[in-house]
């Protein structure tokens, strides 16, 4: 919802950021933030949420300093893309597992399978779409990423705010995972409707 007006702050913030990290290939940036991910999740399985907390920050910074940097050095690329949004899939699919094998209950586990489930079928919802709106030459404005992501109520910020949120409160894990795999179904919904719409 709010990644298209934010994606150009995030940029210019970057930009300064990435310019010392020249002697690193993008790549190897996009491979540390999935590193990154790993160790969140593993610290959030160890129940050290405070240090998940710093592996899932850094993760988020190194998967947006990988296309700033790639576009400094230019040298942004379609296997750049690929490797970032594999990469974020990964991440997005470890985190709630680590938080999950932290705090086994039953709930937790039907929870964390409603929210994987969400976020399978929300995939197939804007990654089909963005590969026909490709085709048929209809993406978005200029924009800073491979492919066109088609818009919803949740976008790359939003799941990042939920994350941080499912982290910093684990005691309300169950809900926020509700909440997160309720605002994607609706996401899912808004994205079906516009391509009946459209298509």
């Amino acid at each position: 919802m709010f990644d298209e007006r934010l994606r150009a702050v995030k940029e210019r913030w970057l930009d300064g950021v990435a310019r010392p990290l020249h002697w690193l290939a993008p790549w190897q940036v996009s491979l540390l933030g999935l590193g990154m991910g790993a160790a969140a999740a593993a610290a959030l399985a160890a129940q050290a949420n405070g240090l998940g907390f710093l592996f899932w920050f850094l993760n988020r910074l190194f998967d947006g300093l990988d296309g700033t940097l790639a576009r400094q050095r230019g040298e942004k690329s379609d296997l750049g893309g690929y490797l970032d949004i594999l990469f974020d899939f990964c991440t997005y699919a470890i985190i709630p597992i680590g938080l999950v094998w932290g705090r086994p209950s039953e709930a937790a586990w039907l929870s964390l399978a409603v929210l994987l489930a969400s976020f399978y079928v929300n995939a197939a919802s804007w990654i089909y779409l963005a590969a026909i709106l490709e085709k048929r030459h209809q993406g978005q404005n200029p924009r800073l990423t491979s492919i066109t992501m088609p818009a919803g109520i949740i976008g790359g910020t939003e799941t990042i705010i939920l994350f941080t949120l499912f982290i910093l409160f684990p005691a309300y894990q169950l809900f926020l995972f509700y909440l997160l795999a309720g605002l994607v179904i609706i996401t899912i919904g808004q994205r079906l409707l516009w391509a009946i719409r459209h298509l």
